[in-house]
């Protein structure tokens, strides 16, 4: 069953950096600046971010099935609507469906891995899960970039369409829950709440002193990979050294082969809680470097390499949701899941923005906008690091 679940976390991870093999071409298409290609890249992950809190809820009182059948088919709609879209207003409301469809995808997993695994096993198999994710962005490396080269990049989202369509009947299928749902994450029994307790259960979450420190450095963590990945590697790569788009996917896909091995990696070499934080704040900073490297250098060797040393050390990050895991008293932790999941998301949907801002900016000054956009993400890095270590911890850490 949980593998049946991960096929639509794989494929909401494809749609989500499917961009960036596409971008040349929507620019071109759609005459389309820096600035609103950021905004349509972002307006998938603004949409993804903020229904969150209801599809946690939603699994609280209707489980695991019954949500992500429900809301996956508007991710197909989305799909379909981008493929026929001749305007640019049609595109953002393809990228929202796409979004909201896609927004339980791996909460759904943590909740499944959390309610039927041991707690110590957490961390070792949210990793694996986010490995097998990876799929999704292999697909949209060089396979998706041979198709659209070959057709158009409306074709990749024919194709996305087809699959989720698969995903979501496999999971009609195979994921089956019983009648009577299991305590949720080790604690009472929320499908008796109403939607307005269970709201105010999730406000409980922002009275905790610790919650902010998680949510900044959630806000810029995973947003840095997937705002390399999902949008600025391959208008780079094409536009600083002038390669091919099938070149570009080929860097992107040795990028997400990297990012599939680190998630499992990570949570094997989890030290626990005593010592946890201190890997976050330490692999942020280098990865913090690395888009400062990134960002001061134009030799191709290093724009090939550093992607995928990124892509590979992305995998620290499943060493938050453990964190976030331990922070939280039994009874929040299935909602404190939900915020973080959306703090990601949130947070990669304004990067997109916030970066496509940068560009033009850049662009307009004649300053080379990839350099500005990769020493904003290393700043914004580094920030997120710094809040996590001034603000107040968890008191049951350690």
């Amino acid at each position: 069953m949980l593998l049946a679940l991960t096929t639509a976390f794989a494929l909401s991870q494809a749609y989500r950096t499917v961009i960036a093999l596409m971008a040349v071409s929507l620019q071109a298409d759609f005459h389309l600046s820096a600035q609103a290609l950021g905004l349509f890249a972002g307006s998938y992950h603004f949409a993804f971010g903020g229904m969150q809190l209801f599809m946690g809820i939603g699994i609280d009182l209707h489980g695991v099935r019954r949500t992500v059948l429900t809301a996956f088919p508007l991710a197909i709609a989305g799909s379909v609507l981008t493929a026929l879209a001749h305007s640019y207003g049609l595109l953002l409301l393809g990228q929202v469906l796409i979004g909201v469809g896609c927004a339980p995808a791996f909460l759904v997993c943590t909740v499944f891995i959390a309610r039927h695994l041991p707690p110590r096993r957490f961390a070792a198999v949210s990793g694996l899960v986010l490995g097998l994710g990876g799929i999704g962005m292999l697909l949209t490396g060089t396979p998706l970039a041979w198709l659209i080269e070959a057709t158009s990049w409306r074709m990749g989202y024919w194709v996305l369409g087809g699959f989720s369509a698969l995903a979501w009947l496999l999971i009609f299928a195979l994921v089956h829950e019983p009648a009577s749902p299991a305590p949720y994450l080790g604690g009472a029994a929320p499908a008796r709440e109403s939607m307005g307790q269970a709201i105010r259960k999730f406000g409980a979450l922002f009275m905790l002193p610790h919650t902010l420190g998680i949510v900044l450095l959630a806000c810029v963590g995973y947003a840095s990979f997937i705002s390399l990945r999902g949008l600025w590697l391959g208008p780079m790569l094409i536009q600083r050294h002038g390669f091919s788009l099938v070149q570009s996917g080929n860097v992107a896909l040795a990028m997400s082969l990297a990012s599939m091995f680190g998630p499992p990696l990570f949570g094997r070499l989890d030290p626990g809680p005593a010592h946890r934080r201190t890997w976050i704040v330490g692999f942020t900073l280098v990865m913090a470097a690395l888009f400062a490297l990134f960002a001061m250098t134009h030799n191709p060797v290093i724009d090939v390499l550093t992607p995928i040393v990124i892509g590979l050390l992305s995998g620290y990050m499943v060493l938050q949701y453990a964190d976030v895991r331990a922070a939280y008293p039994a009874a929040l932790t299935g909602r404190a899941m939900a915020l973080f999941t959306m703090a990601m998301f949130m947070g990669v949907a304004v990067m997109q923005w916030f970066t496509g801002v940068v560009a033009s900016l850049a662009m307009a000054h004649g300053v080379e906008p990839y350099a500005a956009v990769l020493g904003s993400i290393a700043a914004l890095l580094a920030a997120g690091a710094l809040a996590f270590v001034v603000l107040p911890g968890p008191a049951r850490q350690g």
